[in-house]
């Protein structure tokens, strides 16, 4: 009798799966998926709504693949880019095969908050409630939030957790580790994310340019990458366009003699030598554009559906 042919799959005990991260505006969704990826691959400022499209971070644990899909803030849209944002935000949580709302502790339950937890019933997949900023408040007023949550909407676990200092990201990366369906990695080990590395570089400058300019500066600020030349040496020069709605906002952008936007293009460009690690050569300029919000090709450069 000959002995049975192995029938093992090359991928046997891998598990892959997307894990959407949705919430209020500015309730720790980057923060938190920079932290468990261990590098930045969303931007962060105080700005709401910083985050425009679904930004994946992907996480390796033991045999796992967990890909972080970051989502825009979901709030009351007012705008043609702000429905833009909260449909991507809810189409990423229905194409995931978890869904993790992350809710600021410190904040509370209301809002924008409020209105999530009041909508999760449509959302037909496994869900964790991610409590966040956990330092920030006594224990009995944690529990009290837990109790409120989990009566407005069912979730199968719950953790308590500091996406900015790392409390209970372990155990719920754990989780998660065993709670993605069995099969194939669907990206390269060594891979961290699938944002492409112009639209990156874009990103990037946009958080400098916020961050700079966060109390002038409408949100509906711009960045794209116009051109990505390697050189021989390899450095890289990178031209991006600043695309604001109003002359008196490039004014803003430029500052007195040209000193802001020098900061913004300083701050970004040590910033991108170290996430590409080679030599940056970054060139900003700053265009007009009065209805680029209206433009269905600023959308597309934006990853985002045109909303008719």
């Amino acid at each position: 009798m000959t002995e049975a042919s192995d029938q093992s799959t090359p991928y046997e005990g891998q598990r892959a799966g997307f894990v959407a991260l949705i919430g209020a505006p500015n309730a720790g969704k980057s923060t938190l998926v920079n932290r468990l990826v261990g590098t930045k691959v969303s931007i962060v400022s105080h700005k709401v709504q910083t985050t425009r499209t679904v930004v994946r971070g992907i996480v390796m644990r033991e045999k796992s693949q967990i890909i972080f899909a970051d989502t825009p803030g979901i709030f009351q849209p007012r705008r043609r880019l702000d429905r833009a944002m909260v449909d991507a935000a809810w189409g990423g949580a229905k194409d995931a095969d978890i869904v993790c709302l992350l809710i600021d502790a410190e904040r509370g339950i209301k809002g924008d908050a409020a209105r999530i937890l009041d909508s999760l019933d449509s959302v037909k997949l496994p869900k964790i409630l991610l409590l966040n900023k956990i330092d920030r408040l006594p224990h009995q007023e944690l529990l009290a939030l837990l109790k409120n949550a989990t009566e407005r909407a069912q979730f199968d676990h719950t953790f308590l957790i500091s996406a900015l200092k790392g409390d209970g990201c372990e155990d719920f990366l754990n989780h998660l580790a065993k709670a993605v369906p069995e099969g194939p990695w669907l990206y390269p080990e060594d891979q961290i994310s699938d944002l492409p590395a112009r639209m990156l570089a874009a990103e990037v400058t946009r958080e400098k340019l916020y961050l700079r300019l966060h109390q002038e500066l409408p949100y509906s600020a711009h960045v794209e990458t116009e051109s990505w030349e390697d050189h021989k040496d390899g450095s890289v020069k990178i031209n991006q366009t600043i695309f604001i709605q109003r002359n008196a906002h490039k004014k803003i952008v430029i500052g007195k003699k040209g000193e802001t936007i020098k900061a913004i293009s300083t701050l970004a460009r040590k910033e991108l030598s170290v996430l590409l690690e080679r030599p940056v050569h970054l060139f900003l300029f700053v265009k007009v554009r009065e209805n680029w919000i209206d433009d269905p090709e600023r959308y597309r450069e934006m990853g985002l559906e045109f909303p008719r």
